[in-house]
């Protein structure tokens, strides 16, 4: 698994209630995290292939994850939460990111429902989208998904806040 340069994060929180901040990144710090790096084969490809193992799995596509504060039991984005949305969809008009698609994934915790989960994720993933879309981001370079709580950042400890995020994935 391709370990990520640059954590980002906004509040941890998003249910509204007390978290730990942490600094917005920048437009420029998530270009970085977005482009799609040059076609290297990742080191355990090579490891698989010099070993003669399964074949190798390509690499990873370059993301970031960005920890949202909605209000809860909802996909109305916090205030607290623009700035970084403001930073992503400067980043995504950049001439490094003009030309690329993203998927726009929304993820919860495991507290809930399964199905009551994956609908709120899709929503909160379709609300970023939107902002992104108004502030001149074309819809066709967009597509919003919920996962629910499938794909745990923290599988450890599923209802950890790290879990309730929205993760910006480059499709090119």
């Amino acid at each position: 698994m391709r370990l990520t340069a640059l954590f980002l994060a906004v509040l941890l929180c998003a249910s509204g209630g007390a978290s730990a901040q942490v600094a917005t990144p920048t437009a420029e710090q998530m270009v970085q995290q977005l482009k799609t790096p040059p076609r290297l084969r990742s080191l355990r490809n090579l490891a698989v292939e010099a070993t003669g193992g399964a074949q190798a799995q390509a690499p990873e596509r370059p993301s970031l994850s960005l920890l949202i504060q909605f209000d809860f039991n909802s996909a109305r984005v916090r205030p607290q939460s623009q700035q970084a949305l403001l930073n992503l969809s400067q980043a995504l008009l950049t001439p490094e990111l003009a030309s690329s698609r993203f998927a726009v994934e929304g993820h919860t915790d495991a507290k809930g429902n399964e199905d009551y989960n994956l609908k709120l994720s899709a929503q909160r993933a379709q609300a970023v989208a939107d902002f992104l879309k108004a502030r001149g981001v074309t819809e066709e370079r967009l597509v919003a998904a919920g996962k629910g709580a499938t794909e745990l950042a923290n599988s450890e400890s599923p209802y950890a806040p790290e879990n309730r995020r929205v993760r910006i994935v480059n499709l090119n």
